[in-house]
């Protein structure tokens, strides 16, 4: 049994200033006497870890998922390697999840359906339902139903390939809000690539203590009125405060994802 495992972080956000690299970095670190923490500068230097790590968390970012910078072959190697890994490998695996940008890329990677601009911008602390799938998938599990997280995205999977799911054994966690007042297709909210591969549009690394002061500061209030409306910045302030929202998510999700997968590379099952 290893002692320390390897955590990779792979900082998707192109050294644009963000509150969530810092969350993903606060969450893991709750691990730190289990896990030796490495943060590699994807986009912006071209950082790329090698397969030797245990997890691996890829962060959100800004720009377009289907952008061919320099990173992406080397970006995509890597996620192919693990996954080739991990189907020729019975005991230990390796574990990786992806969140809102990154998993855009690998959804498009993958062909699971389409990723397209959004018609405005999705902002706020949202809700967001569980599928059937959802329901039962240990990740998800302690949640309401709908949950609620933190959205900001431009961009959105849906269209959903049914058929390249079922034929890599993937798997719709949960879907975006219900509107009953548009005729817009709901997006994909969460996927389960396999069962070490896992990810969401959403923001699970969200920390409301720290989202609420970020939130505060008057430059950034000004910046989300401009944009999205005095109602919109109070609907967040209230939901920020509200220990079944996104505290629940953020103290869920990222956790049980971590801890689950140092059990299973500490705890191999054998045939």
């Amino acid at each position: 049994m290893k002692e320390k495992l390897k955590l990779a972080i792979l900082d998707m956000n192109n050294d644009e200033p963000n509150q969530g690299l810092r969350c993903i970095k606060e969450i893991a670190n709750f691990f730190i006497k289990k896990v030796d923490i490495t943060v590699f500068n994807v986009r912006a230097k071209l950082e790329i870890p090698d397969t030797s790590f245990d997890i691996y968390i890829s962060s959100g970012g800004p720009g377009s998922p289907l952008e061919e910078g320099i990173w992406r072959n080397p970006y995509l190697e890597l996620m192919q390697n693990i996954w080739d890994y991990n189907s020729s490998n019975s005991e230990t695996k390796k574990h990786v999840f992806f969140i809102c940008y990154s998993f855009q890329v690998m959804c498009h990677y993958f062909k699971l359906g389409e990723i397209k601009p959004r018609k405005s911008t999705s902002f706020g602390i949202l809700p967001i339902h569980k599928t059937k799938k959802g329901i039962k998938d240990p990740l998800l599990e302690g949640l309401n139903d709908p949950f609620y997280a933190v959205d900001s995205r431009d961009w959105q999977l849906v269209q959903p390939r049914l058929k390249v799911f079922k034929e890599q054994g993937a798997s719709i966690l949960s879907l975006e809000k219900i509107r009953t007042h548009v005729e817009l297709e709901r997006a994909i909210m969460a996927v389960r690539f396999s069962n070490e591969f896992v990810g969401t549009q959403f923001h699970p690394e969200a920390d409301p203590i720290s989202m609420e002061v970020y939130f505060s500061l008057e430059e950034t209030k000004q910046k989300i009125v401009t944009n999205f409306g005095e109602a919109k910045y109070s609907q967040m302030m209230e939901r920020l405060d509200d220990p079944d929202k996104i505290s629940m998510t953020y103290a869920t999700i990222l956790p049980k994802f971590i801890s689950s997968a140092i059990s299973s590379i500490q705890e191999p099952i054998f045939s």
